[in-house]
């Protein structure tokens, strides 16, 4: 931990004003400049935030650093210590000591310099730009919006910054490792018209996925329940069983119909078309069936890893989940990352990431999922998505 002299130093220089210091809030738009690209990823250029929370009542009666220390362990508890005493935590919009017991309802304030996970560096490709609707192409591993630890390495917020495209309302799912068609609103008005269309069974999805083995020929429908385990991260499958016994499955009932469309003898391409719209409905479903995604490392058994002769890197898995065409994509990232790389980013001495661009924890190689959306259909519309690079077996 730092002297006490070198706190009092950090607080001075930062007081109520903090330093001069541009704070950024969700209010705050990503711009272009925002990014660095570097070993074919997308990093956001690190920058102060203000997290604000209020207190809950199961927070209520703690001091301010044991709050954080045990509700917030991504940091050391020094570090809270620190940031309470120079006015990195307030509470309220006060500064306060150490000691300070909080009560339920304050609002808390985190003053940070944010570090974004990164994501595969390729761009959003806009498919189709109407008046009230914007279709795009989702890379894999960009999350749709913000959530947890991403605010500007999102779609939504790659289309802002690159395209100037906002507001925009995502009328669906698409998780973060899974690339393919996303549709958004222009305003909520539409947004809320799809949403409704959705929630009343209207709207068709397709997907496509490439998986372990020769998938059968056949139609297949999957009735499986889907237990989704937050803790773990993951889903199971279980059967439905008759009505007439007293034997309760878990989790939520769902379906999804499987086609084969092609097959190498090694892995298949299927056409998946989720009937409900579970966590991982698909990716579990699949395993169900005994034909996992071939390179889905949740879901993948070690039985079906064995007959995977094909074991790609994370980086050709991703690097192949974006939309034809590929190769301007390609190149611009590549300039990019020639023109971007070499401009430094401020190191601040409190942080906890710093020197490192990305954040403890991220620094690995990213995987994208063998899984595409390619179709949504609704009440006098549709919208497509080209096939991925890796849909192809020859």
């Amino acid at each position: 931990m730092r002297s006490k002299r070198k706190r009092e130093e950090e607080s001075m220089r930062m007081g109520m004003g903090m330093g001069g210091i541009v704070w950024q809030t969700p209010d705050n738009p990503p711009q272009r400049s925002d990014y660095i690209f570097h070993n074919g990823r997308r990093h956001v250029r690190p920058y102060y935030f203000e997290f604000i929370a209020h207190v809950k009542n199961r927070w209520a009666g703690k001091t301010i650093v044991d709050l954080f220390a045990e509700e917030f362990k991504g940091r050391p508890y020094e570090y809270y210590v620190d940031a309470v005493e120079c006015g990195r935590i307030q509470v309220d919009g006060e500064m306060v000591p150490v000691s300070y017991i909080v009560k339920s309802s304050q609002k808390i304030s985190h003053f940070l310099h944010r570090h974004e996970p990164p994501v595969m560096a390729w761009g959003v490709k806009v498919l189709k730009e109407e008046e009230e609707v914007l279709t795009v192409c989702k890379p894999a591993s960009v999350p749709v919006h913000p959530c947890g630890q991403y605010r500007k390495n999102t779609v939504v917020g790659i289309l802002e910054a690159e395209h100037g495209l906002a507001p925009l309302f995502p009328i669906h799912r698409l998780d973060r490792l899974v690339s393919g068609l996303l549709i958004l609103a222009r305003n909520a008005s539409k947004a809320d018209l799809f949403r409704q269309q959705i929630e009343s069974g209207l709207v068709k999805k397709q997907y496509i996925a490439r998986v372990v083995g020769v998938f059968p020929e056949e139609e297949q429908v999957v009735d499986a329940n889907i237990n989704y385990n937050p803790r773990e991260g993951r889903s199971t499958a279980e059967q439905m069983v008759d009505s007439s016994t007293d034997t309760r499955t878990k989790g939520k009932a769902a379906q999804t119909k499987f086609t084969r469309i092609s097959s190498d003898g090694v892995h298949s391409i299927v056409s998946c078309e989720p009937i409900t719209g579970r966590t991982h409905q698909i990716r579990v479903h699949l395993q169900y069936t005994g034909y996992p995604i071939a390179n889905d490392a949740l879901y993948l058994t070690k039985e079906a890893s064995g007959r995977s002769v094909q074991k790609t890197t994370a980086d050709r898995a991703a690097a192949i989940s974006f939309c034809s065409p590929a190769r301007d994509v390609q190149e611009d990232c590549a300039n990019a990352c020639k023109e971007n790389w070499s401009e430094d980013f401020g190191i601040d001495p409190m942080c906890t990431n710093c020197p490192n661009l990305a954040p403890k924890g991220y620094e690995g190689e990213e995987e994208g999922l063998w899984l595409h959306c390619v179709q949504y259909s609704g009440p006098g519309w549709i919208y497509e998505c080209p096939y991925p690079e890796w849909a192809s077996l020859e």
